[in-house]
């Protein structure tokens, strides 16, 4: 069980640590976490196999490489010209691995994150561990590094490419870093790479080229392919020259043999990702309507396509009631109070139905 202080919350170092939800499937009682935005279908079960069969070869190091996955993962990224383009990828130990590593080689000076109300909150963690200036997100001022999330966990928010370029246009100083976390832009549709960054190779290139800005393309897989145990992340980088200036820093082995063979073997399966596609807005909006028939007062927020729903209980007292339920029925859902400071709020994964009543049904005591 965790353990608790007066600077702990739950197992998280309050005064050292970021809260993230996740921490709760040790329960006795657990049934399914709703704290968390992984997808509803599990981890793959191609991929599973691979995972464990990677165990019996656990006496041998990892492939310093980072082969064959990596060129895997570049040929999903890039069906049609992944040769040109894996120079500039590299896998971390997730992704907070890697956003630690480009913060801490980014230049000095201002930080600033994207213009949501909150967002995900490792990358302002790492900026202040770093010695950053702090700029809020409404701030006029340029910084010299920014982070965005797109789509943004937890608010749902999203920018279209012609929206993102703008932002970027609008908040980075020449020679600045920013750091585009696409870690939930894969559920987005089949055609999401066209919806991405991914497909802005000239305009990296260029904007590099004439204002010295470096655009990092963050990607956390262990929300799409359900691994977060795994922790498995990659970044594309604006050349292959800051992949290699990575490279030079992380440690080696980073990602470990387990979660390289996960990696090759889930790439492959289409078949999960369609299911993926066609069933997570069906059973997302399903999940509004229940609950907005329910609690009408409530409001919702976010994407159609996304894994998760933000809800706005617009009250601080039922939305603390409303954690205590989920998690004492085993169910579990992220309160927005811990990290993002918004304690009417509550983040609800989208999960199969039958599970989802489960969850239903706690709240009636609301």
């Amino acid at each position: 069980m965790p353990t608790t202080n007066a600077t702990s919350n739950g197992p998280w170092d309050a005064k050292l640590q970021q809260f993230h939800g996740g921490q709760d499937w040790h329960m006795d009682n657990f049934i399914e976490d709703f704290s968390v935005t992984t997808n509803a279908f599990g981890m793959p079960e191609s991929a599973k196999t691979a995972a464990v069969h990677a165990i019996s070869q656990g006496h041998h190091y990892p492939p310093a490489d980072q082969e064959p996955a990596r060129s895997s993962l570049a040929s999903f990224l890039w069906p049609a010209d992944f040769e040109a383009e894996q120079g500039r990828l590299i896998l971390g130990n997730g992704a907070s691995e890697l956003i630690d590593l480009i913060i801490r080689m980014a230049p000095a000076g201002t930080w600033k994150p994207g213009p949501f109300r909150t967002q995900y909150k490792e990358y302002e963690r790492s900026a202040r561990n770093n010695g950053f200036e702090m700029l809020a997100a409404d701030s006029s001022d340029k910084a010299n590094v920014c982070c965005l999330v797109n789509p943004c966990n937890p608010t749902g928010d999203y920018l279209e490419l012609s929206e993102l370029k703008s932002w970027i246009s609008n908040n980075v100083l020449p020679g600045g870093y920013v750091l585009i976390d696409e870690s939930m832009q894969p559920w987005h549709s089949p055609e999401f790479r066209q919806h991405s960054l991914l497909s802005q190779h000239e305009y990296i290139r260029s904007l590099y080229r004439e204002q010295g800005i470096s655009v990092f393309i963050m990607h956390s897989w262990t929300k799409l392919w359900c691994c977060t145990g795994l922790r498995l992340g990659s970044v594309v980088c604006p050349t292959a020259d800051h992949m290699r200036a990575i490279k030079k820093s992380q440690v080696p082995w980073s990602v470990n043999i387990v979660a390289l063979a996960f990696l090759n073997a889930v790439v492959a399966d289409e078949k999960y990702l369609q299911k993926t596609w066609q069933m997570t807005p069906l059973w997302r909006q399903q999940s509004i309507d229940q609950l907005s028939a329910r609690f009408p007062t409530w409001e919702f927020f976010g994407r159609s396509f996304l894994s998760w729903i933000w809800v706005d209980t617009k009250s601080e007292d039922v939305a603390e009631r409303a954690v205590e339920l989920a998690r004492a029925a085993g169910v579990p859902v992220r309160s927005g109070r811990p990290g993002y400071n918004l304690p009417t709020f509550v983040r609800v994964a989208v999960r199969d139905p039958a599970k989802f009543s489960v969850l239903l049904g706690a709240w009636k005591l609301l």
